[in-house]
């Protein structure tokens, strides 16, 4: 009989890595684009830029995690949206400056690598790489045991996209009057979870699997809903409605994760303008109810801490905001008129 390998027996299984990742390439195929060169696997992934479509093309990336949402994945046992929230996610934060999602990486570390896990991680990056048009070239699967708990492990995503220089939504022709949408989350997308877990599971004393009937849902299945891409909705409004870089009366686009609105809205301001957000001005889904209502936590800390169902939001030209609203809401995106602004000093006030 052989004898096991010494890097397996201290936890370490070079051998299952390879088998696991050998179905990659399967996998991956739907989020490949032409641009792509090489393949899976490589030391470094290749992305040949088509710099013909571009006069002055500025490269944007972002890097991100999900968060304590993973402990609900653990919890629940459910993996496989975890791929999608990380890719969406980071898909939405190069969006907001108009840039279009070139390609994405990952990094996945765990103690003990566990084949169904790793490919319903995958299977979630594969899907939203896919309907982002984002190639996924490449990504590192890190076995560490004793690092993590059992059962546990962490993921972080790098993307890079591209903007024509003159498009790039810097938020500078933002001006009072200009009027503010608010596009519809599907929940708390990747933030807010170590206080929501907090009040739901330390306070209220619910399980993951407790089934709460003002949800329709279980806890945790609530809680795991997929974080919008909001990026294709971007990519056609700026089409549609910025058709020169003259005119553009969609001015910028603010995504709505850690910090909520009191800090994330600010980031594309002007210091010369405020935003007024009128609370009530739109739907608010049952889970940010259920938190008001029962976890004594101060309105403006919610506003802080979470989206309170408005996932990203749109300064537009107040002679273009209904058409803009129109046009948003014909692509599938619910949304409503939450806000505008005003003379200020860059800040955030709810009313």
């Amino acid at each position: 009989m052989r004898s096991p390998k010494a890097y397996a027996a201290a936890g370490v299984d070079i051998d299952l890595g390879n088998r696991v990742k050998s179905g990659l390439p399967r996998l991956l195929a739907a989020t490949h684009r032409r641009e792509v060169l090489g393949k899976v696997g490589g030391f470094g992934g290749l992305f040949a830029l088509d710099t013909r479509k571009y006069r002055q093309p500025v490269l944007v990336s972002s890097v991100d995690g999900v968060g304590t949402k993973l402990k609900l994945a653990f919890a629940m046992d459910r993996h496989d949206t975890i791929g999608q929230d990380l890719v969406n996610h980071c898909v939405n934060d190069i969006a907001v400056l108009g840039a279009e999602p070139l390609f994405f990486l990952d990094y996945l570390g765990t103690g003990k690598l566990e084949p169904r896990v790793f490919k319903q991680i995958l299977s979630g990056f594969a899907r939203a790489c896919a309907e982002n048009r984002c190639a996924l070239i490449g990504g590192e699967t890190a076995q560490m045991p004793g690092f993590y708990q059992p059962g546990e492990y962490d993921v972080s995503g790098t993307i890079v996209g591209v903007v024509e220089r003159k498009r790039m939504l810097d938020g500078k022709g933002i001006q009072a009057g200009d009027v503010v949408l608010g596009l519809a989350s599907s929940g708390l997308h990747t933030n807010g979870y170590s206080l929501a877990r907090k009040i739901f599971f330390d306070d209220l004393k619910l399980d993951p699997a407790s089934y709460v009937p003002e949800l329709q849902n279980r806890i945790g299945d609530e809680l795991l809903k997929v974080h919008v891409s909001y990026g294709p909705l971007v990519q056609a409004l700026v089409r549609r409605f910025n058709r020169a870089p003259s005119v553009s009366p969609i001015r910028a686009f603010a995504h709505i994760t850690g910090g909520g609105f009191i800090d994330n809205i600010p980031r594309v301001l002007p210091l010369g303008c405020n935003v007024l957000i009128h609370k009530g001005s739109w739907e608010l889904p049952p889970i940010f109810e259920m938190i008001r209502e029962r976890s004594g936590v101060t309105e403006r800390e919610l506003y802080q801490v979470f989206n309170m169902g408005i996932g990203m939001t749109a300064i537009v030209d107040k002679s273009q905001s209904e058409s803009a609203l129109r046009f948003i809401r014909r692509h599938g995106h619910p949304a409503w008129r939450i806000g505008e602004v005003v003379p200020g000093r860059g800040r955030v006030r709810l009313i």
